[in-house]
């Protein structure tokens, strides 16, 4: 299929300003947001309504078993063993035969996202970076994207770290919500991405006050009293 035809086909599906716009953004001019996160790791998470998810195991990620990738994230299995052998704390979760369907990742000093945003989150004494975090989708709406996380505050805990800080893309509802869910709050900075060219890449950062959040928490139902 010709470039010709392959636009035209990714017109009549997204449609000519979505199709437009992601050539914009990853051509001329993109620019993001990262909204700093963290949380302690001792505050229990609010109860949910989330589908359990049984059968599976965690493993920690090592640069042997990053083979384990291969067929849900085919295209991470160098990314991992590479992430593994930098001496990142790095948790897989492995189905009934033996494919990672989960994982997420932890970094305790200065973590440089050479992979992906190709610039340096700064880890504070206290706390660990955490990144990565992703699952396939048929565990969408399951409790492993919570679960995922809380085993590994325990683990990072039982080594004597207080905090969790992480960055979540300002565009990314679904991952604000989540955060939301467990917990997180704010910092108040920003760490904002852009790209010229799609070949030049720029950050700074810039502080809030308030919340960018708010709008996305859910209202809380008034109580209803019993009448006589």
């Amino acid at each position: 299929m010709s470039v010709i035809e392959n636009l035209l086909l990714r017109i009549k599906q997204k449609g000519l300003r979505r199709t437009l716009g992601a050539l914009w953004k990853r051509y001329v001019f993109a620019h993001r947001e990262l909204l700093w996160m963290d949380r302690d790791l001792v505050t229990p998470i609010a109860p949910n309504k989330l589908r359990p998810c049984e059968g599976l195991r965690r493993v920690d990620i090592t640069a042997e078993n990053a083979k384990a990738f291969s067929k849900y994230f085919g295209d991470r299995v160098q990314t991992m063993a590479e992430l593994a052998t930098e001496g990142h704390t790095g948790h897989m979760y492995l189905d009934q035969d033996d494919d990672t369907v989960g994982f997420v990742w932890a970094s305790t000093r200065d973590y440089y996202d050479r992979h992906f945003y190709r610039c340096t989150f700064p880890v504070k004494p206290g706390e660990y970076f955490q990144f990565g975090a992703e699952i396939t989708r048929h565990y969408f709406g399951s409790s492993l994207t919570v679960d995922a996380q809380t085993a590994l505050w325990q683990v990072m805990a039982a080594r004597g770290y207080k905090k969790v800080v992480d960055i979540c893309d300002g565009a990314n509802i679904q991952a604000l919500k989540m955060h939301i869910r467990l917990g997180y709050q704010e910092q108040g900075r920003i760490t904002h991405v852009y790209d010229l060219f799609g070949h030049w890449r720029f950050f700074r950062e810039t502080r809030y006050d308030g919340s960018r959040l708010e709008l996305l928490r859910k209202p809380e139902r008034p109580a209803v009293s019993a009448t006589a």
